[in-house]
């Protein structure tokens, strides 16, 4: 099973009654991160009134914090809170700065544009799958090459890198629930004759039925 995060980071921003209101939401990998990306969007924007904050992260939710930062409580950090699970994304901080322009909004109305500055952020980064997979490496011979090549570019699994020795070498990175497959299509191509490493599971951003490694950004 996987689930879904941001693509790294996106900003976004409106203004409503005079209000201006900055939504950025970036990918975290712990609470560490997390409070880091909140310290550093608060020193940015340190003549801003609010700094409306919440967080969820682990794949199972298990960390999740928000607050109103001065805003009437329930209309600041709930909401972007509510925005995050909406979205089902997981692994996210998101802030949204306030700077005030001196129209009341009310607690409806706060409630509705926290809730807008979580949306435009987390839209601004985008939404990617993050699933279980492993890297795969086949070794075969010259002859059942292009044979594999066409196989897989029908079957839409991606050669990362073909290496070439006195045998072809070549590696994909693998959903773990379609490792079986990728096998035994690359049994029925060769008549047997490969070789398989499996390594250590982790997990993967997808994309386009293409997996791709977190480099952490």
């Amino acid at each position: 099973m996987g689930y879904f995060t941001i693509n790294g980071y996106g900003e976004d921003k409106f203004e409503e009654k005079k209000s201006v209101f900055i939504g950025r939401s970036k990918r975290v990998h712990n609470e560490e991160e997390a409070k880091k990306f909140i310290e550093e969007v608060k020193s940015m924007e340190k003549e801003a009134r609010h700094n409306v904050y919440a967080y969820i992260i682990g794949e199972n939710m298990g960390i999740q914090r928000y607050s109103d930062d001065g805003e009437p409580q329930g209309t600041g950090g709930v909401p972007v809170l509510d925005v995050i699970k909406k979205n089902e994304v997981k692994d996210i901080a998101v802030v949204v700065t306030r700077y005030f322009g001196g129209v009341l909004l009310g607690k409806g109305g706060l409630v509705r544009a926290y809730s807008k500055g979580a949306s435009i952020s987390i839209k601004s980064a985008g939404i990617v799958e993050k699933v279980k997979g492993s890297p795969v490496e086949f070794t075969i011979d010259y002859d059942t090459l292009g044979k594999i090549q066409y196989s897989f570019e029908q079957n839409m699994w991606h050669i990362e890198n073909i290496e070439y020795t006195d045998k072809v070498k070549f590696k994909i990175l693998c959903e773990l629930n379609i490792i079986e497959k990728v096998e035994n299509g690359v049994k029925e191509v060769t008549n047997g004759k490969y070789e398989i490493f499996v390594g250590d599971e982790d997990f993967y951003f997808k994309k386009e039925n293409r997996l791709y490694e977190d480099t952490g950004n």
